[in-house]
């Protein structure tokens, strides 16, 4: 069973008119898993608190998020990153649903639980908001994770066109966190390079613009899949983004659902082999909203088909 942490108040960030991290996004997502055959458990996402924001933030940073939320209109934390009334809750509602996410899972096994909510979080840093992104809730979940958990090896892996140089930022250094990042490479932010990596700690597999279906799944399995077999992580955080798809405005990748299927089934098999079943998903980036929908679908199922049948 797929357990999805989502909240109403999620929507109510507006970023403003034609900004691409619309509502929207998290509409169409909702209403294709409700029209899929996946059995799902709703849960509402609880407001996050400030200790869970400076698990992986400086309180200046929280300060600063709280201070610029407005009572009207909207004010811009960078020149992708707008804030409107409802985006400080929102955001909360992420950071709270990943931690109880982290809470839920660490009760279950072999069980995916998936945060759709929004906004994304992969760019923030420590100290500042940046690309449509303001508390980093994958990044938040795995230092929850240890922290409250006790858990010794999680491992965060990043599928957005982007690269999460927030989490990488956030989690470079601190024992037992493993980052791992498959990105288009030089895009937005502009960091990931393979240069960067760090053996056990940290692994960027930059990928070239046009890159298709096969050469994407090739690599994945030559460069990730090896390199989380060996950490063993006791807990799998995914940054599930889907603008590497062949469609999506923001990327130059060339990715399908065929292969967003895969990869749910490819990190399913390393939780069920490695982490009791464990994997957690946390909604990134994706922005076209006629294959948003089906691409969350296509990876959810991967996931489910192999929580269901996975003999390990």
């Amino acid at each position: 069973m797929l357990h999805v942490f989502t909240h109403e108040e999620c929507l109510a960030h507006q970023p403003g008119p034609q900004h691409p991290e619309c509502p929207a996004r998290l509409d169409v997502i909702l209403a294709a898993l409700r029209n899929s055959p996946l059995a799902i458990d709703w849960r509402q996402a609880p407001l996050g608190t400030k200790a869970q924001v400076e698990l992986a933030h400086t309180a200046t940073h929280w300060q600063q998020v709280c201070a610029a939320a407005p009572e009207t209109g909207l004010r811009s934390l960078d020149p992708d990153t707008h804030l409107s009334p409802g985006s400080l809750r929102a955001a909360l509602r992420g950071v709270g649903g990943a931690c109880a996410a982290v809470d839920l899972l660490r009760a279950l096994e072999r069980a995916h639980a998936f945060c759709l909510t929004r906004p994304p979080g992969h760019h923030a840093t420590p100290d500042s908001a940046m690309g449509f992104c303001v508390f980093n809730q994958a990044a938040i979940a795995a230092l929850h994770a240890q922290r409250q958990h006790g858990v010794q090896r999680v491992a965060v892996v990043d599928f957005d066109v982007h690269h999460g140089n927030g989490t990488q930022d956030i989690l470079a250094g601190r024992p037992g966190l493993l980052y791992v990042s498959t990105h288009q490479f030089p895009h937005y932010p502009g960091t990931g390079s393979g240069s960067e990596n760090r053996l056990g700690k940290l692994h960027n597999v930059p990928l070239a613009k046009g890159l298709d279906d096969e050469s994407y799944r090739r690599l994945f399995s030559q460069e990730v899949l090896p390199v989380l077999a060996a950490f063993r992580p006791e807990l799998l955080v995914v940054s599930a983004g889907f603008d590497a798809h062949a469609r999506d405005p923001l990327g130059g990748l060339q990715l399908t659902e065929p292969t967003y299927g895969w990869l749910g089934q490819q990190l399913g098999r390393i939780a069920c082999e490695h982490a009791h079943g464990r994997l957690l998903s946390v909604l990134e980036g994706g922005y076209n909203l006629q294959v948003l929908g089906s691409s969350v679908v296509a990876y959810a199922s991967g996931v489910e088909e192999i929580m269901t049948t996975s003999t390990v």
